[in-house]
């Protein structure tokens, strides 16, 4: 199982790796758009943002629908629900490493308490 999650967050970490791609999926935070509003604040065209949505639609970061003439995409957010659960357990490592890492500073700062003093006065 581990596997399979591991597979389906590659392309999720792939896609979140480039800023513009960040960017277009803050934007749709904000509701569904098309192509032009989403290149709008780019300077680039609107070939290579359908470049991107492209890679965030292989990712299930967006969906894309077409409305007469006009496509939109729309933020798809259970990817990123998955990509934050795997990188909570991280969070969690770090946080009690960084809470070990205290509590051996205190022993050593009570058992060596002119150490301690010494360098704080210089």
């Amino acid at each position: 199982m581990v596997m399979n999650l591991a597979d389906n967050l590659t392309p999720v970490f792939a896609a979140l790796a480039d800023p513009t791609r960040r960017a277009i999926l803050h934007r749709l935070t904000d509701g569904d758009a098309n192509v032009a509003e989403l290149a709008e604040p780019f300077a680039m065209s609107q070939p290579a943002i359908s470049k991107h949505l492209k890679v965030l639609e292989h990712a299930g970061l967006i969906s894309r629908s077409r409305v007469a003439t006009a496509r939109f995409s729309h933020l798809e957010a259970e990817p990123l629900k998955e990509a934050t659960e795997y990188m909570e357990k991280y969070r969690r490592f770090w946080g009690s490493t960084f809470d070990r890492l205290d509590a051996a500073l205190a022993v050593y700062q009570e058992d060596n308490p002119t150490d301690v003093k010494e360098s704080t006065d210089e």
